[in-house]
């Protein structure tokens, strides 16, 4: 039996893959490795990653896997993995800054457009002003912080769930 494409249910079921199908992805990812990934999910997309117990006593994490060397938009980063109760709470991200505008337009295409993005100044007493790039991007608790300083060589991407940037550095 062939469906016809003029029935409603079949019309709406089309409309409803090809909405899906164009839609960014749904959890912030890196490579394959999303928040809420395992850290085999880490060690498969970035074999020569080095995973460890986290060096200092913190309620947001409990290990952590680097790796010196993974392609990001058409540039090379470097990534810290944060990991809590064997998932993955939170990615680091550090590219050349020259390396921006290839990285924003991966970024667009992956995540879609930013909830926010502005280029914020700060204003210093006896030295240069500080221009300093942002975009943002948030879904529930999850959310993904680009940030590069104008001047400088290097700009992060941080990705995190929950209170995380709050927690992963607070004295115990």
């Amino acid at each position: 039996m062939l469906l016809r494409a003029e029935s409603a249910p079949v019309k709406k079921f089309l409309l409803l893959v090809l909405c899906l199908a164009t839609m960014p992805v749904l959890a912030y990812d890196i490579n394959g490795v999303a928040l809420g990934g395992r850290e085999a999910d880490v060690q498969k997309a970035f074999p020569s990653a080095r995973c460890k117990p986290l060096e200092w006593k913190s309620d947001a994490a409990d290990r952590r896997c680097d790796d010196a060397r993974i392609p990001l938009g058409g540039a090379e980063a470097r990534i810290t993995v944060f990991l809590k109760g064997g998932a993955v709470q939170a990615m680091d991200l550090r590219f050349n800054g020259k390396d921006l505008e290839r990285v924003k337009e991966a970024l667009r295409a992956r995540w879609g457009a930013p909830q926010a993005e502005a280029t914020e100044t700060f204003a210093a007493k006896d030295r240069k002003d500080r221009n300093v790039y942002k975009m943002r991007w948030e879904k529930g608790t999850d959310r993904a912080v680009l940030t590069a300083q104008q001047d400088k060589k290097r700009a992060t991407l941080e990705i995190s769930r929950g209170n995380f940037p709050d927690e992963i550095y607070r004295v115990r």
